[in-house]
C-alpha cells in the first residue's frame, strides 16, 4: 500500500514556497507520491483571473521535473466545467485502489472545509495533512483525520510573484529556474518578452 498525497492549487505561478512544504509532507509523512493538480475552474475563486490551465500545468510539470521524484504532476482537472475537491479525489481513489490518500492543505483553507461541496465525504474519503504555523489554531470537524505539519513561514505568494512580474521584475528566489524561464519565454503575467533571468 502506498501513500499518496493530493495538493491541489491554482499554480499560478507554481513557486518554491509550493514545492518545500510538498517535499516536507513527504518526508515528514512518509508520502510515496504528492500529485501535484492545477484547479482547473475552482468553485471558490470563481471570477479570478488566472493564465490558461495548460501554461500552469506546463510550470508544474517543469518544477517537478527538476527536483523530487515523489512530486509528480496531474491533470486531472484538465478542462473541467468547475472542479471540486471530491471528484478529484474519487478519480485519485478509483486510479490507486488500495492506497492510502491523503490531502495536502494549508490550514486557512482547512478552516473553511464545511463551506466545501459535499464536505463530509471529502472528510470521510482522505486524511488531511495540514500545513499551519506553529501555534495558529483553526476548528476541526469531529471526524476529520489530521496529521499537522506545522512547518516555518515562507513568505512567497503566487500574487505577489504575479506583481513583480507585471512591473518586469523577476521575484528573486520565488520561482524554480526553469519556471522563471518558461515565463520569460512566454511573456506571462504581463511583462515582456525580453525579460532577462
Amino acid at each position: 500500500m502506498r501513500r499518496i498525497a493530493i495538493f491541489g492549487g491554482t499554480f499560478d505561478p507554481i513557486h518554491n514556497a509550493h514545492l518545500a512544504v510538498a517535499r516536507e509532507a513527504a518526508d515528514r509523512c512518509a508520502l510515496d507520491r504528492v500529485l501535484m493538480i492545477p484547479n482547473g475552474n475552482p468553485p471558490h475563486k470563481q471570477g479570478v483571473e488566472r493564465v490558461d490551465w495548460m501554461h500552469r500545468y506546463s510550470m508544474v510539470e517543469l518544477a517537478c521535473a527538476a527536483g523530487d521524484a515523489r512530486l509528480e504532476p496531474s491533470n486531472l482537472e484538465q478542462g473541467r466545467a468547475r472542479s471540486y475537491s471530491i471528484h478529484t479525489i474519487e478519480r485519485v481513489k478509483a486510479a490507486h485502489p488500495g492506497d492510502r490518500i491523503f490531502f495536502l492543505i494549508g490550514a486557512d483553507a482547512f478552516a473553511e472545509i464545511r463551506t466545501w461541496y459535499r464536505w463530509e465525504d471529502v472528510l470521510a474519503a482522505v486524511e488531511f495533512i495540514v500545513v499551519s504555523r506553529p501555534g495558529h489554531t483553526y476548528d476541526t470537524p469531529p471526524g476529520a483525520r489530521i496529521l499537522l505539519l506545522e512547518t516555518m513561514s515562507l513568505d512567497i505568494s503566487s500574487s505577489d510573484i504575479r506583481a513583480e512580474l507585471r512591473e518586469n521584475r523577476m521575484p528573486a528566489g520565488a520561482l524554480p529556474k526553469s519556471v522563471r524561464d518558461y515565463i520569460a519565454a512566454t511573456g506571462l503575467y504581463g511583462h515582456g518578452k525580453e525579460f532577462g533571468c
